[in-house]
């Protein structure tokens, strides 16, 4: 068709003339982002003459793919963590983020590019894999523009492209029928919660991942999409090891579609819980074998003191260094009862020797806390001039931490087993610590200092009264 004039300059003669080389043709998605992205250089005035002189059903693909704008870990990573084309992308975000409206949308791209394509889709049943990744509100059927006819066969699990790409429905529950057919593409749906049995040798979600996984050879990159929310499955760990996995995180909030009486409600109910963390966040909490502390045990020892308290102690482990080290900075008190609980965590990264001191100083003012104690492994008497320099009357009593964290920290983890140790509150990062940490070692990067410094007060509130000395009567 002839271009309309005047057209406003720089806009870009070339893509319209692809975008519109006969009447009536729409656009391609990739074309109408190109042209999007012309658009948002050019003045609204002259925007709104080049809209005018579009065809409507120009206008509509603009108009859809515009709606459709990839935000954060929406947007398809270009390499993975080495630097290498990767063939796993996860997406592990919280809900409401938009991963199945991303997982469709990048099973339509590998469709609309290659008309042969086989793309398999699994989920943990064959209800999942329809009512959410082919009909739902952000399913397949659901994202296609209008321009696109695309034909779901329920009876035999098969999605027909206009293209003539095909989709192929599969459950986790049955891994035996990915035995056998080759794919080009695969997107994984809610991967964490795939089938597995506890004490299963080969889960069915292991044996549905390795046989999707063998029969993907088709084509010259064979790629996998894989949309969950994060939970402490084996197989979602393992998938996030391989070499050429590349991650994208993201928090429910960070999706700008959703209402926002909706993010006020879910973060006033579930801000700050370990379930707020998983659901909301996007955040893996790890649960390690042999752990000293479990979330379901911190879960049970949340809770709330009633009175006040009998004594408040300070628990401190300081940096090695100011160069990104943390200092442990950890409240602890003990209620007239004999309960002992977490109260604050003022822990903090990369302060100087008399900012830390100083931050001690000022929780103790806040707190009321009657001791600080504080490890003397990394500098010695020096910690206890820097804790005096800023408050001369500061009672400080230093420790020494013995060659085993995990045997330092396991009378304490008994006393939270007993109910005698509590949480008054949520410390994710100090609880993150604690489940950390095992009798191998710590099993996260850094080191403990949150748990470190927790373990100090609590042990110091534990010790027994000592008894004053008997006199014998001559």
């Amino acid at each position: 068709m002839t271009l309309p004039r005047p057209f406003p300059l720089p806009f870009p003669d070339r893509i319209l003339t692809k975008a519109l080389c006969r009447d009536g043709e729409v656009p391609s998605p990739r074309i109408c982002r190109h042209i999007l992205a012309e658009l948002a250089l050019v003045p609204r005035a002259q925007r709104r003459i080049v809209i005018r002189t579009l065809p409507a059903p120009v206008v509509r693909a603009l108009a859809e793919e515009w709606w459709w704008r990839a935000h954060g870990g929406q947007a398809e990573p270009e390499a993975g963590p080495d630097g290498e084309p990767w063939n796993v992308w996860a997406i592990v975000a919280g809900r409401g983020f938009g991963k199945t409206r991303a997982g469709a949308e990048w099973v339509w791209a590998r469709a609309r590019e290659d008309g042969s394509a086989r793309i398999a889709l699994v989920a943990a049943t064959l209800d999942e894999v329809e009512r959410v990744m082919v009909t739902g509100e952000s399913g397949l059927i659901a994202v296609a523009r209008a321009h696109e006819q695309v034909r779901w066969r329920a009876n035999k699990g098969i999605l027909l492209f206009p293209s003539g790409a095909e989709a192929h429905a599969f459950s986790a529950e049955r891994p035996e029928k990915l035995r056998g057919p080759q794919h080009h593409h695969a997107w994984c749906d809610e991967l964490a919660k795939w089938p597995r049995r506890a004490g299963e040798r080969e889960s069915k979600a292991d044996m549905a991942w390795n046989n999707l996984m063998l029969g993907l050879r088709l084509g010259e990159r064979p790629r996998t999409i894989v949309t969950t929310t994060p939970k402490p499955a084996p197989l979602l760990r393992r998938v996030l090891d391989l070499p050429r996995c590349a991650a994208t995180h993201g928090r429910t909030a960070e999706n700008p579609h959703l209402p926002g009486d909706f993010r006020s409600a879910v973060e006033a109910m579930f801000g700050g819980t370990r379930l707020g963390r998983q659901e909301l966040e996007g955040m893996l909490l790890e649960e390690f074998e042999g752990a000293l502390w479990t979330r379901e045990l911190l879960e049970k020892a949340r809770g709330t003191p009633e009175g006040g308290f009998a004594r408040i102690v300070i628990g401190v482990d300081p940096p090695a260094s100011s160069h990104g080290d943390s200092c442990g900075i950890v409240v602890c008190a003990r209620d007239q009862e004999g309960f002992c609980w977490v109260v604050a965590d003022h822990s903090a990264h990369g302060l100087s020797p008399e900012a830390w001191a100083q931050r001690v100083c000022d929780a103790a003012d806040l707190h009321g806390a009657g001791r600080v104690v504080a490890e003397k492994n990394q500098g010695g008497e020096l910690i206890a001039s820097n804790l005096r320099a800023v408050d001369s009357d500061l009672p400080v009593e230093l420790v020494h931490a013995g060659p085993s964290k995990a045997a330092r920290a396991e009378p304490i983890a008994l006393r939270f087993e007993t109910g005698r140790a509590r949480l008054a509150g949520h410390f994710p990062e100090l609880e993150d610590q604690l489940c950390a940490l095992t009798w191998a070692g710590y099993q996260a990067p850094g080191s403990p200092d949150r748990a470190d410094a927790m373990v100090w007060a609590m042990t110091e509130l534990f010790k027994k009264a000592r008894a004053e000395p008997r006199i014998r009567r001559l």
